[in-house]
């Protein structure tokens, strides 16, 4: 059987591979190659196609910048993990924890006292020739325990087995909650194989993370320049600064913030004052203790760092410099990742921690000393040729693929700016198992991660091994389609928690509100709120036209259905001039517009109004439950199989969908979220939507001839079932209007809506201050004005005088509302440090 598993495997032969050796499984792949001889294609069928599906339900994605699904591109998992003996673990594991106590004392140094430089042990050069060192965060580091909070390696193996350091990661590591995704999808495939091989798990590097950064929290609030301690049970505020939402690696960094509790903010989101750090809410400012940046180095401060850029906080480096915030990492860490630095790194260890180097790098010579600068290029062809400095943007070229004309340039270029160049050994990369359409031989790497704590660094137990597009592939990159494997670290006890000092948390520091919701934030659930009942409503009035359109003989025209035809007008469904025309074949092209209104995102209508709202929960993504994210990925996925010609079939069952999951999503606001601010300002959004809806329904339904139907109307409010329950008649307009506009125990009644915009209003202005409650109130004693004997019928002035004003102070307050709490965001202005 395992023969047969494996006669499409192909390894090359000039490269290690991770599964056998000399033709025969290796030890660790053993039960894995026994659990693919056994499956059966189908079963193997069903295991990948639900891999895909949680990576695509779970909203898993990776941006890559070239591909026309953006910042929405599912991540790309095999379906096999990569599998690591214990034994060969620990050797990596107290390899990684060495280079990064070394790579810290170096950062430290270089920004401080600068002994290495002094004593010569490393060249001036590679400091003050490299972009990447920064100027102005000289000193910055000095009296901190630790400067390197993070760090990543990136390792390969070359053809003799041997681990190498490729890449050192240290300004902005990514990848680590990649690899916690991987471990909860592939866990699920493998359930059985994953108890009894006793893999590591992940969960312990995450929470010794966010207990050490809580920890120098703690010692920035208690040491920083004009700060005050925390008390024991007080928790500081910790943040993970991402670039935005474009970002390739979004979706990771909001992933992360949500399993660490973090808040994710933007630069816009904090501000500096006194030195210190600040988180802009509808509260007013709120000190940030912690900042886990994805921000570049010199992006993050505009003022002292780089005067350009928009994703950064002006003030932040001198926030630092005060000690009054913790930077994981500090500023200037970019300095680490120099392919220089690797030349010197054996000589480094020897100097500074007294032993030898434990995993050495790829063989490198730096051109800018002579002696590497004719080694290299007299073996120009068998190299690869890298920039020194990582901020010079520049992919790396491979002496053997270029032609002579490509090496006379590759030459001058050297010899113009010799110290700008690095060369490399060429280090084919290992092979291991990856399922395409069977077991196939693909090129991995490995990359390793550790977290700085009080007790020294700790591992992360895998890590993120990564495959090249091909089993050829010379360089693993994720922009240029690779692909990801979770990493099982097998056999062996799993170690127990790192004991920290816990704060345990007094009754006094309760907290049953939400202080921590930045403003960016709240105004994003208003919107969510709008759009999710805008889609709704899409849904209802695209179902009930194409059921009235259905029920209509060939040219004929009613009252009700000319109503529908202005309302999808009125709501950009259907175009102006369509709804205008007299002859019965445009019937039939309505019916193709509502159509495409529905299915295509392209179109104004629900396919466009989902994809909005998808964009605006994307922003939200780490407030949102893993159920809500589902349900949102399955409304936006479903449009993908409807195709480039639908059907009145595909319409409607689109409709059916879509209705089923708004009305989901309405029972996860209703029941799963915390009443607080960003459900309150949810709920807003919703009203306002609603009672605008209502309105727009109510004026073109008194614009009908007499006589006719209004079931339609009662069904676009979701009151049908309550009317005929209660009368059990045709609908009447006393009924239908009393029910629609002043029934208050019905929640899609216009006064109900009125009454919970008032309601939370309220709740805002005893915080706030006034923010529209009056005008509210206005509206509703308008509503209140209303005689139901006179007023309730369709030739009721007064009653289009009502609707006309509640539709237009429903919009001055989503107005208002806009103006008061999001344009504005510091107008709150003090806060306690």
């Amino acid at each position: 059987m395992q023969s047969e598993i494996l006669k499409h495997y192909q390894p090359l032969h000039t490269h290690f591979d991770e599964m056998l050796e000399q033709g025969a499984p290796r030890a660790h792949w053993r039960k894995m190659l026994e659990v693919l001889a056994h499956e059966t294609p189908q079963a193997m069928q069903r295991r990948l196609a639900a891999v895909q599906r949680q990576v695509r339900e779970n909203g898993v994605t990776y941006n890559v910048y070239a591909d026309p699904q953006g910042s929405h591109r599912p991540w790309q998992l095999d379906a096999l993990p990569f599998i690591l003996p214990q034994a060969e673990w620990q050797q990596i594991e107290a390899a990684v924890i060495q280079r990064a106590n070394l790579l810290n004392h170096v950062l430290q140094d270089l920004y401080g006292p600068q002994h290495l430089l002094s004593e010569g042990v490393l060249p001036a050069r590679l400091v003050f020739d490299n972009p990447a060192y920064l100027r102005p965060c000289h000193g910055l580091l000095q009296g901190q325990q630790v400067a390197l909070h993070t760090y990543a390696v990136d390792l390969a193996r070359n053809a003799q087995g041997e681990w190498l350091v490729t890449a050192d990661r240290a300004q902005a590591p990514s990848g680590a909650a990649y690899a916690l995704e991987n471990r909860n999808i592939i866990a699920r495939a493998y359930p059985d194989l994953y108890r009894e091989l006793k893999v590591r798990d992940l969960a312990r590097f995450f929470s010794t993370q966010r207990d050490s950064l809580e920890h120098w929290g703690r010692m920035a609030a208690a040491y920083g320049q004009g700060s005050r301690p925390l008390r024991d049970s007080e928790q500081p505020l910790m943040a993970l600064l991402t670039p935005g939402p474009y970002n390739e690696t979004y979706s990771e960094q909001s992933y992360l913030a949500r399993h660490l509790g973090f808040v994710l903010v933007e630069g816009s989101d904090l501000t500096v004052r006194n030195g210190m750090v600040y988180m802009k809410t509808l509260s007013g400012l709120q000190r940030v203790h912690v900042i886990l940046r994805r921000l570049d180095d010199d992006y993050c401060d505009p003022l002292e760092l780089r005067a350009d850029s928009t994703i950064g906080v002006a003030g932040l480096t001198e926030a630092a410099r005060r000690g009054n915030v913790v930077l994981a990492n500090g500023l200037g860490a970019n300095l680490l990742e120099s392919g220089v630095l690797k030349c010197f790194l054996p000589q480094l260890c020897e100097r500074v921690l007294g032993e030898p180097l434990k995993l050495r790098s790829v063989t490198s010579w730096w051109c800018g000393e002579e002696a590497g600068l004719a080694h290299a290029l007299a073996h120009i062809r068998e190299l690869v040729w890298k920039p020194a400095f990582i901020n010079r943007r520049q992919a790396p070229q491979f002496g053997d693929l270029l032609d002579q004309a490509g090496l006379d340039d590759l030459r001058a270029r050297i010899a113009a700016r010799p110290g700008l160049f690095v060369a490399q050994e060429q280090a084919p990369l290992s092979q291991a198992p990856v399922w395409q359409d069977g077991l196939q031989a693909g090129a991995v790497g490995l990359r390793v991660f550790a977290c700085a704590t009080p007790n020294g660094y700790l591992v992360m137990p895998g890590g993120l091994t990564r495959a090249a597009a091909d089993e050829h592939g010379r360089v693993i990159n994720m922009q240029q389609g690779g692909a990801s494997k979770d990493t099982w670290v097998i056999g062996g006890s799993r170690p127990g928690p790192l004991h920290l000092l816990h704060h345990a948390t007094s009754a006094a520091d309760l907290n049953r509100g939400d202080a921590h919701l930045s403003s960016r934030i709240v105004d994003n659930f208003f919107w969510f709120g709008r759009y999710a009942e805008r889609a709704e409503h899409m849904v209802r009035l695209s179902r009930c036209a194409l059921d009235t359109r259905l029920q209509l003989a060939p040219g004929e025209r009613s009252g009700e259905w000319s109503a529908l035809l202005q309302l999808c007008e009125h709501f950009g469904l259907l175009p102006a001039h369509l709804v205008q025309q007299e002859y019965p074949e445009s019937t039939d092209v309505i019916e193709e517009w509502l159509i495409q209104s529905v299915t295509n995102p392209r179109t104004t209508g629900l396919a466009s109004n989902l994809q909005t709202l998808f964009n605006v929960a994307f922003h939200l993504r780490e407030r949102l439950s893993l159920d809500n994210w589902r349900m949102l990925n399955q409304m936006v996925q479903q449009f993908e199989a409807v195709g480039n010609a639908p059907t009145l079939l595909d319409a409607q069952a689109v409709l059916e969908h879509s209705a089923t999951a708004l009305f989901t999503l309405s029972g996860f606001a209703l029941d799963g979220m915390t009443r607080d601010q960003g459900w309150r300002f949810l709920s807003l959004g919703r009203w306002i939507e609603r009672v605008q809806f209502l309105c727009n329904n109510l004026l073109q339904a008194l614009r009908m001839p007499p006589g006719a139907r209004l079931d339609w109307l009662l069904e676009l409010a979701d009151s049908i079932v309550t009317y005929r329950a209660r009368y059990m008649a045709a609908p009447e307009w006393l009924p239908t209007l009393d029910l629609l506009l002043l029934d208050d125990t019905n929640p899609r009644a216009i006064v109900f809506q009125l009454n919970g915009l008032a309601k939370y209003l309220r709740k805002l202005e005893a915080m706030h201050g006034p923010c529209g409650v009056d005008a509210v109130q206005a509206l509703h004693h308008r509503l209140a004005s209303l005689h139901v004997d006179s007023d309730l019928h369709q030739h009721s002035s007064a009653l289009e005088q009502v609707l006309l004003a509640i539709t237009q102070g429903s919009e001055q307050l989503a107005h208002k509302i806009e103006v008061r709490f999001f344009s504005n965001t510091e107008q709150h202005a003090a806060a306690s440090q």
